[in-house]
């Protein structure tokens, strides 16, 4: 049986507007008919400090310190918590709600779409496997999550390798279409990730790095092989390939949709009006 195909767009490292932009723009044109389902690979430059839809800038993130580390900053149009895109590999995927293979609930359409990341892991032997909280207070914090941190804590069906979070991804539901992006740490400096959020005060910012030890970690620090990024491209698009039952077909856009791209990131993702709106 031949396999659907579906778009697949390696954009290598973009500005934090750009990239946002590029993934809004993707969902747009999937709602308007124009394009098949997509995934994307991406990176940053500079490296960025993105932070989720909802989070709050005053309360939640150390403004001077984004800027003393020379970091880009943007606020996605998914929830969840800050994640520090330095050392990664960053991936978008964009499918109808109305997809056949497509669940109605939040929860388990990550499950159908991170088979492709867990394939992608296993293909670089890593022994990756769902995290499903169990008890009521591990749901609980999934609510009112106490940290900023993105990676301090597995949402349902997020990425564990030995018990510790390795990918990290956020889901928003627009115009019909399904936009789920993540982060796939290589590597990740601790120091500057807690460097760039609030605390009540030094001893807690120490308890809450100390545990986060013990909560997640990167792929080179469990990999009995130094993995790069073209490891990584390579393994995650034969992981969602396999994941999804689907075949990806390279693409690269036109210079119309770069102009549209170019333009969406300019006027919302590098104005103050959508990063500081909370």
């Amino acid at each position: 049986m031949r396999k659907e195909v579906w778009r697949f767009i390696d954009s290598g490292a973009g500005s934090p507007s750009f990239n946002m932009a590029l993934d809004e723009a993707l969902l747009d044109w999937h709602s308007e008919g124009k394009i098949p389902p997509v995934i994307r690979f991406y990176g940053w430059n500079p490296a960025t400090l993105s932070i989720g839809y909802f989070q709050k800038i005053d309360k939640e993130i150390d403004m001077d310190a984004v800027r003393q580390h020379g970091l880009g900053f943007v606020r996605r149009p998914t929830g969840g918590r800050g994640v520090l895109h330095e050392d990664e590999l960053t991936y978008s995927v964009i499918v109808s709600e109305q997809h056949p293979e497509m669940p109605s609930t939040v929860t388990e359409a990550y499950r159908v779409i991170s088979e492709g990341i867990l394939k992608g892991f296993q293909q670089l032997g890593l022994e990756a496997y769902f995290a499903v909280p169990k008890t009521a207070e591990e749901r609980d914090s999934l609510k009112n999550p106490r940290s900023a941190v993105c990676f301090d804590a597995p949402s349902w069906y997020e990425l564990v390798v030995e018990g510790r979070k390795v990918a990290g991804s956020a889901q928003t539901r627009q115009k019909g279409v399904i936009l789920q992006h993540g982060s796939i740490l290589l590597n990740l400096d601790e120091d500057k990730l807690f460097s760039l959020f609030k605390y009540p005060n030094e001893r807690v910012k120490e308890r809450m790095q100390k545990a986060f030890k013990t909560k997640a970690v990167a792929i080179n620090e469990i990999s009995p092989r130094k993995i790069s990024l073209k490891d990584a491209v390579a393994a995650f698009k034969e992981g969602f390939e396999e994941g999804l039952n689907i075949s990806l077909e390279p693409y690269s856009l036109t210079a119309e949709e770069m102009v549209y791209v170019n333009k969406l990131a300019m006027e919302k993702y590098e104005s103050r009006e959508w990063n500081f709106k909370r």
